[in-house]
This record gives C-alpha cells, structure tokens and sequence, in this order.
C-alpha cells in the first residue's frame, strides 16, 4: 500500500516550484516505450541516450552490460539518471524474457534492408527499441527475437549513425507519435505516486535520517 502520509510529510520540504515541475514532467512521462541498450561499449553514448530518454519522456532503461559494464558518465547524463530508472541485465536472453514478461514487443534499430523505414512504424502496444554495440550492432539473438526491425532512412554515403544520434532520432519519433495516438501510454496513478515519492526522496538532502524520525513520530 502507497503511504501517502509520508509523501504529503517529504513534500513538504520542497518548493511549491518544484512540486509543480516534478508534476508538470511527470505528466508527459512514459513507459509505453522504453530503451534497450546491449553491451554499447562507449560510455558516453549510454550516458547520451539517459539523458534523451529523459528528454523526451521515457521512464526507463535497460542496459546488458555483459562486457562492457561502467558507471554512467553523470557529466554527460547531466543529472539524467536521476530522473530515469535504469534497470542493468548481465546478459541479453535476461533483458529480452523481461521485457517479454511485462507486454513489450522488441523493436530492433538496425540498418539492415529488411528492416521497416522508422515513418512507416507505428507503435500501437508497448515497445522496447533495442540499440546494439557501435561496431557490431546488436547480437543475433536480439536480431532473431525481435518482433520487427526499424531504420533511419540515409540518404548520403554513411551507411549508420552513432548509436546515440539514431536513438535520439528514434525516441523523438516514438514519443511523439504515442501522444499524438489513441494508445494509453502515460503513467498509471501509482506509478505517477511511486515517482513522485522516489524524486521527492532524492531531492532532500539526509532524506533517511528525515524519514527514520518521522517513523518515529508516527
């Protein structure tokens, strides 16, 4: 059960400003789409499309880290993965069955000729766009368990994009096409509640100490 008593007594602590931008924001939030990243070996470019996603709504993302794990360069993120959840795999069959288990069909991003022109996809159900490695692209088990493929249509010599230029590319598109569709595709009311207690928690400096004495008290 959501302890609205504790929200009400943390919100406190925040600005009426900030009260209202984190509702503003989470108004326009979404995990009707989501990210998935495999093993993308430039850190920045992680930390790149963290930040994009939260620019252009997206709740969350997913990282397999099978080789490549790091930390998210925050300079870059800029303060990004604060605000989005990032949920980290140890290899790609895991992320994959999760995202299956929770009503996502996986789009995979990849310049191959079959794949559908991004103009043409229409996302009708929740989709989880998939995003490979800057040199390999995405592995074949990815590739084979992909409900559909997407591209960028190129039109000059380069044959692909840096892996967070075509993600940017991409999550325009989809954000922008959901909230211009029927598809219900912002937060529920508890998870708009979760969200708003998780923000509100990490903009209080000490918030455990606060809280523990507000337990206390109760």
């Amino acid at each position: 059960m959501f302890d609205h008593v504790l929200l009400d007594y943390l919100e406190g602590y925040l600005t009426e400003e900030r009260k209202n931008r984190f509702l503003e924001v989470l108004g326009q939030r979404t995990k009707f789409v989501t990210v998935a990243l495999e093993d993308v070996y430039q850190m920045h470019n992680t930390s790149a499309i963290t930040r994009s996603c939260d620019v252009f709504g997206l709740q969350d993302l997913h990282v397999v880290e099978d080789r490549n794990a790091r930390v998210l360069d925050k300079n870059i993120a800029m303060g990004a993965e604060k605000w989005v959840d990032v949920h980290r795999y140890v290899n790609s069959v895991d992320c994959l069955a999760e995202l299956k288990r929770k009503g996502y069909q996986i789009i995979a991003a990849t310049p191959h000729n079959e794949s559908m022109f991004l103009q043409d996809f229409i996302p009708l159900r929740p989709t989880a766009i998939f995003f490979g490695t800057e040199k390999e692209g995405l592995s074949e088990e990815v590739l084979e368990r992909a409900d559909g493929h997407v591209k960028i249509p190129m039109l000059g010599f380069s044959e692909s994009l840096n892996v967070s230029v075509s993600a940017a590319i991409i999550l325009q598109d989809l954000a922008q096409k959901i909230r211009n569709s029927p598809v219900e595709w912002a937060l529920s009311e508890q998870e708009l509640l979760e969200k708003r207690l998780d923000w509100t928690k990490k903009s209080i400096k000490n918030v455990h100490g606060i809280i523990k004495r507000f337990n206390v008290s109760r």
